[in-house]
């Protein structure tokens, strides 16, 4: 039989007794109990109804028999509600008054107090000193330090005259910096700028906190900032930029940091002098030395030095060409602080007086506007090619070229007294080239240096290409001598300038009167592709491709710079010498990048032929009068190239050399329109050109009469010594024949050529022995052609079985 127990006396009405001091339940401390998380507050406490013992609690959260008493809800028992969010759980926690937590004690609110305090203090702590040092260990290990002067490398070219002298100062893009070593920057100067800038330089660690500091108050009170060490002031300029931002004044300060332990304080005071800003567009302490005082940087005094040094933190408002006041002020500033460091005695100070500055001028960036542009563009191009990079030459190349200051300058007067008052659309090329090196002593290509470059612009040879007709023939087998004979008198289809025509004339005669009928029939005989071959030989680079009769009337495009190295080929008896301009290739700190090669060239032909050559051309300028004064012996050609228009010309060149200078001439328009004489006159090689040609030998020959050409040994027949007297041109109009037999030849064919020594002496001879022509006046025109496709032959031929010449078109090929 079952006992059945009492129910326990009710405790409705009785009153509810407080835990006593100490309680756990009034520390918060009673025991958990399971399904109580240690996060969470002790469930709310209350009187379990139905109990008899006074006192006697019971937490509201269910033990495991509450849990599984199926009666629990059904007697009306409420469970506490606890906190079931991360909001409830910290609202529980922080407010004591929330259920389950007993009120806190004034004691405990102090305790509670005291660690918020410490707690408060141990953040700020590490916010301040913890977390930038955690920063700083992480970033010396993230950043790499690159070479700061690897990111200066912009600095000024200079470019050369043969002689040293300059000729054109380069400024790339922030790069007007001439790189010094420190041992240059004279110790007054360097002591200036640490007065100015950095006066524990040498003693900091790279960042100097006090500067920061007070760098900090000043501008907080509303004052100059400043603050930066000069080896920051070296990284922000060199390597991080100079954005305002946390993150790169925090890489600037570690990258500092780094750079004072990887180089020496010297090391690092060198490259800020060459890298930082001085105003006046000038980079580095040499540019400002010549932007301010016009003078080198180890010729600076102290006093200099302290206004250089005062205007680096602005130099727009320290100039003393802007504000002189201040900059007074900021030069006592300087120098009061170098006598403060024991960098200069008072006394020193006290007669220290104002420098004097130069004018400002705007900075020069880039090649000259003038025709020195051309020069600077040509080199630069030269320089490409012997793989000398444009990052290389931003670095400060020292740069000398080949160009002869004396005959650059009457290359470019002689240019200007031509076209004197001639119109306006005139453009104009000179070129003279040393036959012995290559060497390009003279390059005029225009006024604009920024613009086209005459010098090398195509243009139609006209007759200054029959040269090439002449060397080829001479290398025939059996060769074609300077006397051999032609009937050179005009025919329907191919026509002479005036006064060009002759019944019989050799080969040299025809040369001296430009006889085109002689030079055509004679391309016909050679075979185009060779004379092409011989052009190619002597220098010219441009394309010859696909020639015919006509390429010997110059109906392929050249350059005046090709044109004037091919007769330089000549004038140096076959030896061909590469056409440079840069002698030598300097870096700013003395390493020789590179050094024009004396190798003598490369024979192209023998210096027998070469002097061949030179004889067929001997006569020309003085028999067109433009042998240059003072100049016993020249070998030249004229050429002229015909317009459309009849009776006009579109191109005019000059073209020949002594035994030390080969020049070259052009003159013509923009857009291949007709060129006139002021006068309106058609302009030919003999006129305009003619005249710049022999004012510049003549000029040239002043200072250094060139020696006399090598004694002349003919190929081939010889040719003819006819008296002064005769002349064998025929000047009444010619009529068309039909080609009659060919008489014999008078004279047996001199032996092959025999090639001439490897480096032989410059072609040429005494001219005592050459018949002289009569100076003819005036101006040869160019003639109409004709619809007759007849054409001369050889004379001394051995068939007369040739088949006639095809008549050129002289609106399209040059026929003068």
């Amino acid at each position: 039989m079952s006992t059945a127990h009492p129910p326990p006396p009710s405790r409705i009405g009785r009153p509810t007794r407080r835990p006593a001091p100490g309680h756990p339940a009034r520390r918060g401390g009673s025991p958990r109990r399971a399904g109580v998380g240690w996060w969470q507050p002790p469930a709310p406490a209350r009187r379990r109804p139905g109990t008899g013992e006074a006192g006697r609690v019971r937490l509201a959260v269910p033990d495991q028999r509450d849990r599984s008493d199926p009666e629990t809800g059904a007697r009306g028992r409420r469970r506490a509600r606890r906190p079931v969010g991360p909001l409830d759980l910290l609202r529980a926690w922080l407010d004591p008054g929330s259920p389950g937590r007993p009120p806190l004690t004034t004691d405990d609110r102090r305790a509670r107090r005291r660690r918020l305090l410490r707690w408060a203090f141990l953040g700020g702590l590490a916010t301040l000193v913890v977390v930038p040092l955690l920063l700083f260990v992480v970033g010396y290990a993230f950043f790499s330090v690159p070479s700061p002067d690897e990111a200066v490398n912009n600095q000024v070219s200079l470019v050369s005259y043969a002689d040293g002298s300059r000729l054109a100062r380069l400024v790339p893009e922030q790069g007007n910096r001439i790189k010094v070593p420190l041992e240059t920057i004279p110790v007054p100067v360097r002591n200036a700028v640490l007065a100015a800038e950095d006066r524990t330089f040498y003693s900091n660690p790279g960042f100097d906190l006090t500067g920061i500091l007070r760098a900090a108050w000043n501008q907080l009170r509303g004052g100059a900032g400043g603050g930066s060490t000069i080896t920051q002031q070296y990284v922000k300029t060199t390597l991080v930029g100079n954005e305002p931002t946390l993150w790169r004044k925090y890489k600037e300060m570690i990258v500092a940091v780094k750079l004072n332990q990887e180089k020496t304080k010297d090391e690092i005071l060198g490259g800020y002098l060459n890298a930082i800003y001085f105003g006046r567009g000038a980079y580095g302490v040499q540019s400002a030395s010549q932007a301010y005082f016009g003078k080198t940087v180890d010729e600076l005094s102290a006093s200099e030095g302290a206004l250089l040094a005062g205007v680096i933190q602005s130099p727009s408002r320290w100039d003393p060409a802007i504000n002189p006041d201040k900059a007074v002020a900021r030069w006592e500033f300087v120098l009061d602080g170098m006598v403060s460091q024991g960098w200069l005695s008072p006394a020193e100070r006290a007669t220290a007086k104002f420098p004097q500055t130069v004018p400002r001028k705007s900075a020069s960036h880039g090649a000259p506007t003038d025709s020195r542009g051309h020069i600077v563009t040509a080199v630069r191009e030269e320089l490409e090619e012997l793989g000398i990079s444009d990052q290389e030459f931003r670095e400060g190349l020292r740069i000398t070229t080949t160009i002869d200051p004396e005959r650059q300058h009457e290359a470019v007067e002689a240019a200007h007294r031509t076209l004197a008052g001639q119109p306006p659309n005139l453009r104009s090329a000179v070129v003279g080239i040393d036959p012995d090196t290559g060497g390009i002593l003279a390059y005029y290509g225009g006024d604009n240096g920024v613009g086209l470059d005459y010098a090398r612009v195509h243009k139609q040879a006209g007759s200054t290409f029959k040269p090439f007709v002449v060397l080829a023939a001479l290398q025939q087998d059996p060769p074609i001598g300077l006397g051999t004979t032609f009937d050179g008198a005009a025919v329907p289809g191919l026509r002479n300038a005036e006064g060009a025509d002759c019944a019989r004339c050799d080969l040299k005669q025809a040369m001296t009167i430009s006889n085109n009928v002689v030079f055509n029939t004679l391309a016909k005989q050679i075979g185009p592709e060779r004379i092409a071959a011989a052009a190619r030989s002597a220098g010219i680079t441009s394309s010859l491709d696909n020639p015919d009769e006509r390429i010997a009337l110059g109906n392929k495009e050249v350059t005046p710079l090709e044109l004037a190295s091919a007769y330089a080929t000549i004038a140096a008896g076959g030896v061909w010498h590469q056409p440079h301009l840069v002698a030598e290739v300097v870096t700013a700190d003395g390493r020789v990048l590179f050094t024009a090669p004396d190798s003598g060239g490369e024979r192209r032909f023998s210096q027998r032929v070469a002097r061949n050559v030179t004889e067929a051309m001997i006569d020309v300028a003085e028999h067109d009068g433009l042998a240059p004064s003072g100049v016993r012996q020249v070998a030249a050609k004229t050429g002229t190239v015909q317009s459309r228009f009849e009776g006009q010309n579109n191109d005019a060149w000059m073209s020949g050399f002594t035994t030390d200078l080969a020049v070259t001439v052009w003159i013509g328009t923009d857009m291949n329109s007709p060129i006139r004489t002021a006068g309106g006159e058609p302009i030919s090689g003999s006129t305009l050109p003619g005249r710049t040609w022999q004012r510049f030998m003549a000029d040239a020959a002043r200072e250094r009469p060139p020696a006399p050409f090598a004694s002349y040994r003919p190929i081939g027949d010889p040719p003819s010594n006819r008296e002064p007297g005769e002349d064998p041109r025929v000047t009444s109009t010619p009529t068309a024949a039909a080609p009659t037999p060919a008489p014999a030849p008078t004279s047996e064919p001199a032996p092959p050529p025999t090639p001439g020594p490897e480096h032989g002496a410059p072609a040429g001879a005494d001219r005592s022995a050459v018949p002289q022509r009569p100076q003819q006046a005036g101006t040869p025109g160019p003639a109409a052609p004709g619809p007759d496709p007849r054409a001369a032959r050889v004379a001394p031929a051995p068939t007369t079985n040739a088949q006639p010449t095809p008549a050129p078109d002289c609106s399209v090929v040059p026929c003068g």
